[in-house]
């Protein structure tokens, strides 16, 4: 794909020992050869920073491709002071703490720890290997970490496997959690294992350097809601008819952002930045606000809470609700539910859209989908509403993610509907 894509000079990386197994092209180097030119070079012990305007490029990262495809996002130099001043002023993060996230450097999560440490004095936790078993656990318990990043999936793994039974985490003075809707259950388990810290959601977006909406040290939190907007950000949550709601009403819509905010975007690399963030959306206030995607409820206490994407709002029985909300209630219908994925897709004949559930088992526990349509069905309509019904249970041995961990259901909704077209019965 590199030799596809870039006609430049690529330094190429062995997968094992020296040698990188393939010929490279007249332009290339190796790495051995690249350090040894290095080497051969005088080098002077005074190093003379290069100055550039603020907001000249210094990474592209990609979007995730939940509901669409990535996009290649410029970070400039005001990225930085962004992320590392949401993680001083929401985390508390400083000399003389530990920061750990398990993530990598293609997700955005990946730069933002980097710069938090290093601009906020933290020392950066490295963990090389997968964060789903005991051996990252105790990593966390020998480094002394004092902040602790996760994301939601991720918990309900540890949690489910019981992996982190007698280790010490008593150091850490919080978690944070992004990439998914948090459940309530899991972040009260997770802030068991340190006397009961804080679990500080944050929500926001690789175009945005940071997030929109965080929780905070300096207010009372609750389990899987947000308590504030970031700093810098401001938004609105908008009705059916585009117009928004008053900030201390409780309510449920899409989140329109403010425009001026400080290290978001204003370009992109492989698509038209106005046209994917400002175009259709509404004035406010003598400014266009910027789309997120998010639809947010904001509930009778101030407390926020993400629905999901824009794009997983379905309409059953000409009632829109979110796959995030089924998926609340489903994963806790049964004890041998890992999780569940919600979607909806219209018959082919056309008709109302009907919901389908895709659901991953505890390894312990075999089902027949007939006896989990009956269960979701059943805790639905206690738990939101007596209409909603569910029409296919799919079981699967795991979910489609990003990168990141995101829950692809686009891909999902994807392979419903190539099961559902009349070409793929024949």
């Amino acid at each position: 794909r590199v030799v596809e894509a870039d006609p430049f000079k690529a330094i190429v990386l062995p997968v094992s020992g020296n040698s990188v197994g393939i010929e490279l092209r007249k332009q290339d180097v190796s790495w051995k050869e690249f350090l040894s030119i290095a080497n051969q070079r005088p080098r002077s012990n005074h190093y003379s920073p290069v100055y550039r305007p603020i907001d000249s490029t210094i990474n592209i990262l990609f979007s995730s491709g939940t509901t669409g495809e990535p996009k290649a996002i410029p970070w400039t130099q005001l990225s930085p002071i962004r992320c590392s001043a949401d993680g001083w002023a929401h985390n508390d993060i400083r000399a003389g703490d530990v920061y750990c996230w398990p993530t990598n450097l293609g997700w955005v999560m990946g730069p933002v720890v980097l710069f938090t440490c290093f601009l906020n004095g933290a020392t950066l936790a490295l963990y090389h290997g997968s964060p789903l078993g005991r051996g990252f656990g105790k990593f966390i318990q020998d480094a002394g970490v004092t902040v602790l990043g996760t994301v939601p999936s991720l918990v309900k793994t540890w949690k489910s496997s019981n992996c982190l039974e007698g280790l010490d985490w008593t150091k850490i003075k919080c978690f944070a959690t992004t990439g998914e809707a948090s459940n309530v259950d899991d972040d009260l388990w997770l802030s068991s294992k340190s006397y009961y810290k804080p679990v500080l959601e944050c929500c926001g977006g690789t175009e945005l350097s940071s997030a929109y909406i965080q929780g905070s040290l300096l207010q009372p939190q609750a389990f899987g809601t947000f308590s504030t907007a970031a700093m810098t950000a401001g938004f609105v949550i908008l009705d059916e008819h585009g117009h928004p709601y008053p900030d201390d009403k409780a309510c449920v819509g899409e989140v329109g952002l403010l425009p001026l905010y400080l290290g978001a975007t204003n370009r992109l690399l492989n698509a038209d930045h106005e046209k994917v963030y400002f175009e259709g959306m509404p004035m406010h206030n003598g400014m266009r606000l910027r789309r997120h995607g998010d639809v947010l409820k904001r509930t009778v206490g101030g407390y926020l809470i993400v629905q999901g994407r824009a794009d997983d709002t379905m309409n059953l029985g000409g009632i829109k609700t979110s796959s995030v909300e089924i998926e609340r209630v489903c994963d806790g219908a049964d004890e041998s539910i890992l999780e569940t994925a919600a979607i909806s897709v219209a018959p082919l004949g056309g008709g109302p859209e009907q919901l389908i559930m895709f659901v991953v088992l505890k390894k312990e526990y075999s089902h027949q989908p007939e006896k989990l349509k009956i269960l979701f069905s059943r805790a639905i309509q206690s738990n939101l509403n007596p209409l909603f019904k569910v029409s296919f249970v799919k079981i699967v041995p795991e979910f489609p993610r990003t990168a990141s961990n995101k829950l692809l259901r686009r891909v999902l909704r994807d392979q419903v509907k190539q099961e559902l077209s009349p070409r793929s019965r024949i």
